[in-house]
């Protein structure tokens, strides 16, 4: 039987502020435990909670970015249940009338070789603060408890169920991880815990309309563990269903260390957890006025960025949608073509996105933290085009830009002199070559001129292997086919 794999993930993104959703206490990582607590974080008797304005309008900002409504009025509600590290055994929440709702997200998805764009509908984003967290690990048969993170702003982002693989979970995940470090709202630390997933998993018969019993993975905090967790999930249930069972909805946890997922405790429903709007906040109002403040002081989005890259840049819309899935990424090929002119702009996306991100991921670095500059990229373009080096020569010097690091704008230059790299372009260089080659591959000649078009690829090898890969290409193509056809 064909199966299909649907898949819908809510993500808990730490919002930016200094100070907690409802306190002035600090939100700072690191602390020790219990320090960043004050009596709002304790619920001690008495208390009362006061919306921070950062929060909200982080919020504002994400809704404006995804196209959503962003809510004129929305309700806090109280989520009770029972946890050693929620003090108040409840959490503040929203659930009937989140502050954003709707939007979609698009993103490129790499699918058998091929390149597409794809969007995901989202349901919503609320604002939540968080729990404490539980230590189990220093205490022996103890549990510690921690409540710095207690009342630190959350914004929970909800998707409909319209991914089909782990794959494109992933790269949902990562889209919108781009989004909310590129707007300032969150800063992306998932080892931190800034941005952690949850993943609703069910599979169905292929074809079937209705959705089968899913299964919620809990605080993902890497996209390789997403990943990993959908995938064993997935075969997990099919197995499941195939060997006559069922699957029980439930929410599981994922072990890294034996890659596979395991029952935390039975899922539970709205109803479970008694939702009711808190008498201690009054209903969120958001002015048309706010919404227009904030939305001036937004950066330029990367949708409308890949918008203008296509149409300023002409580069093809698939160029364009890599290029802007990062805010350092855009900015880095903005700089390489203002030095290099706009007729480089498709060479730079090129080697943007061939070596110079192959090149970031082997090296485990940032674009930010790139040894090549911007600027030195442009000059490496601007000596291809203007005939100094062969592209395949450029590679070789951009690896020893990478390997020996300076600021000199002119570093191209210099190791183009310092290696002798310099291309041959001399007419009459090449065509005293292009004779020893010809004399030393006289068999090679022969096929050719009896019709074996191959046999041309292997006198070009021999003559830029001669040249030590420094000839010209195409003028040493030109030479050839003149003194083959003589």
């Amino acid at each position: 039987m064909q199966w299909e794999v649907v898949i819908g993930l809510e993500t808990h993104a730490q919002l930016s502020t200094q100070s907690k959703i409802f306190s002035g206490a600090a939100t700072r990582f690191g602390a020790e435990p219990n320090t960043q607590a004050c009596p709002v974080d304790l619920a001690l008797p008495g208390v009362l909670p006061v919306m921070n304005k950062g929060a909200v309008e982080r919020a504002i900002q994400f809704g404006l970015a995804i196209g959503a409504k962003v809510a004129p009025q929305s309700i806090f509600a109280r989520k009770n249940y029972f946890y050693p590290d929620l003090p108040k055994g409840y959490q503040i929440s929203q659930y009937e009338v989140p502050v954003v709702q709707g939007g979609t997200l698009s993103f490129v998805l790499e699918k058998d070789g091929k390149a597409e764009m794809k969007t995901v509908q989202l349901t919503r984003a609320h604002l939540e603060e968080d729990a404490g967290k539980s230590l189990h690990e220093d205490y022996h048969g103890m549990t510690g408890i921690d409540l710095n993170r207690a009342g630190t702003p959350l914004l929970e982002i909800v998707t409909e169920p319209d991914m089909r693989s782990a794959a494109e979970a992933v790269a949902y995940a990562k889209a919108l991880h781009s989004l909310v470090v590129w707007l300032g709202i969150c800063d992306g630390n998932m080892q931190e815990g800034s941005f952690r997933c949850d993943a609703n998993v069910s599979v169905r018969p292929m074809g079937q309309k209705e959705f089968g019993t899913r299964c919620e993975i809990k605080n993902l905090n890497s996209f390789r563990f997403l990943e990993e967790a959908i995938n064993f999930e997935v075969r997990r249930q099919i197995e499941l269903i195939e060997d006559g069972g069922k699957v029980v909805q439930e929410t599981r946890l994922y072990d890294p260390d034996r890659k596979e997922t395991r029952s935390m405790r039975s899922k539970e429903d709205a109803q479970d957890y008694r939702y009711f709007p808190d008498p201690d906040l009054p209903p969120l109002v958001i002015a048309q006025e706010w919404i227009e403040r904030v939305k001036a002081s937004m950066p330029e989005l990367p949708g409308a960025m890949r918008e203008r890259f296509a149409r300023d840049y002409g580069l093809p819309e698939y160029d364009a949608a890599v290029l802007t899935q990062s805010k350092a990424m855009a900015a880095y090929f903005e700089a390489v073509v203002v030095k290099a002119g706009k007729e480089q702009a498709k060479p730079a996306a090129n080697w943007m996105m061939g070596d110079v991100s192959s090149t970031l991921n082997r090296e485990g670095v940032d674009i930010a933290d790139a040894p090549v500059n911007a600027q030195q990229l442009a000059l490496l373009l601007q000596r291809i085009a203007d005939g100094t080096i062969s592209n395949k020569i450029a590679k070789e010097v951009f690896a020893a830009m990478w390997a020996t690091p300076s600021d000199k704008e002119t570093l191209v230059d210099d190791i183009i002199e310092a290696k002798g790299l310099k291309q041959i372009s001399d007419s009459g260089a090449l065509e005293k070559i292009v004779d020893e080659v010809l004399a030393a591959n006289a068999k090679s000649v022969e096929e050719y001129r009896s019709g074996k078009e191959k046999a041309f690829n292997a006198i070009i090898g021999q003559a830029m292997k001669a040249t030590k890969g420094k000839a010209n290409p195409a003028q040493l193509t030109d030479l050839l086919k003149k003194k083959l056809a003589g």
